[in-house]
């Protein structure tokens, strides 16, 4: 049950990370962070399961920061839209000088 869990966790935080690597599109980037936080939450149900702790404490405190991140960040893909007409990250630069 652990090993198959973890399994689990590992190739949905690869599947993230491969996510947010490759596309260019923000708001499939912004899933793919999703999925990667959503593997961290499994793997710390697993441990807290196995092993005693306390991990579910920290999973609600992962949802909360998820929750945020997803309002903020769904925010921000918005405006970026709204001003460059694309989520293409490649079309627009708002960092550089």
């Amino acid at each position: 049950m652990l090993t198959q869990a973890l399994v689990l966790s590992a190739l949905l935080f690869a599947l993230g990370t491969f996510g947010v690597l490759v596309r260019r599109n923000a708001i499939i980037m912004f899933l793919c962070i999703e999925l990667q936080l959503n593997a961290v939450n499994l793997a710390l149900v697993v441990f807290s399961r196995v092993a005693g702790i306390d991990g579910q404490v920290f999973v609600f405190f992962v949802m909360t920061v998820a929750a945020a991140e997803a309002a903020v960040g769904l925010a921000i893909i918005i405006s970026i839209f709204r001003h460059y007409e694309t989520v293409n990250v490649n079309s627009f630069n708002l960092l550089k000088w």
